[in-house]
């Protein structure tokens, strides 16, 4: 139900301060945020997250998620733009990404074969199936910007986190 859902969106590890380095303190104390946000939209009401399980944010915050569903009654939707989307990142990155699929609760994937605008489709059936969107932004162009918009322009809700505010 779009009324109980949100949906992440966020930057790679590249526009990250730590990059790809989470045990950071800046990063450390970025995920205790993240956490109390997600407990926020829980307490709103939110019992459903999508994830759109990119590097950077989206996996971050879904294993964030993962430690709060041991506490609190919610699912985890994982909504994967196209097969094998990990296939060009680094191996560690590529089964961390396989065993956060595993314990979602669904995995959605919605196209076979990557095409130029596939990630993009991804954003927006999040955004249309959801009244939240959870974003880790720092206000410049991108594709996380985009998804922003288009969340707006729907009238969701929006809760935004700068990483920048983490260095």
């Amino acid at each position: 139900m779009k009324s109980t859902t949100a949906c992440l969106t966020g930057h790679r590890p590249k526009l990250l301060p730590w990059g790809y380095d989470e045990s950071k303190e800046n990063c450390i104390r970025f995920k205790l945020e993240v956490k109390k946000i997600f407990e926020g939209a829980i307490k709103f009401g939110i019992k459903t997250f999508l994830t759109g399980m990119a590097e950077g944010f989206d996996m971050l915050a879904t294993e964030i998620l993962l430690e709060l569903r041991k506490t609190h009654n919610i699912k985890i939707v994982a909504i994967v733009p196209c097969l094998n989307q990990e296939i060009k990142w680094k191996q560690s990155q590529q089964e961390r990404y396989r065993t956060i699929l595993h314990f979602c609760n669904k995995v959605l994937v919605l196209q076979k074969e990557y095409t130029t605008d596939c990630m993009n489709k991804r954003n927006k059936f999040m955004v249309e199936n959801c009244c939240v969107c959870i974003a880790c932004y720092n206000g410049k162009p991108s594709g996380t910007g985009n998804t922003i918009k288009f969340a707006k322009e729907r009238g969701n809700r929006i809760r935004i986190i700068n990483p920048e505010n983490f260095k």
